[in-house]
């Protein structure tokens, strides 16, 4: 077996359970964006806090309070991405590896086509 027929195998599997192509996906863009999100969140949270401990104007420290809770959701939601994307890649490689030591595991059992099975499954001698 040649590393070209197992992948043109796997190709063929995933086509049959019509999953997509992940290269053809926007995955990794979105992952970047969750990181980005992640990172820029708890910065703005602190702009908005040295914004509103530099003035004593409550209009301007309610309108940094607004801000630093924008803060706090944009890094939740670059959370929310990051773990989603970066979890998709994880259990992908996870079902390939799985799809893979099935398929050896299937070419190593003997030939039992001819094989009669009782109720159970077992097979009969």
């Amino acid at each position: 077996m040649t590393e070209s027929s197992r992948a043109d195998r796997f190709v063929q599997e995933l086509a049959d359970l019509k999953i997509p192509d992940p290269a053809a996906g926007h995955g990794a863009l979105w992952l970047r964006a969750g990181v980005t999100l992640l990172v820029l969140g708890p910065v703005v949270a602190v702009l908005a806090y040295l914004m509103s401990h530099n003035t004593s104007d409550a209009l301007v420290q309610r309108d940094a309070l607004t801000i630093a809770l924008a803060g706090v959701a944009l890094s939740i939601v670059g959370a929310a991405l990051f773990l989603r994307y970066s979890l998709t890649g994880v259990l992908r490689y996870w079902m390939a590896r799985q799809s893979y030591d099935l398929a050896l595991l299937a070419d190593r059992l003997p030939d039992r086509a001819g094989e009669e099975y009782d109720e159970v499954g077992v097979p009969q001698r």
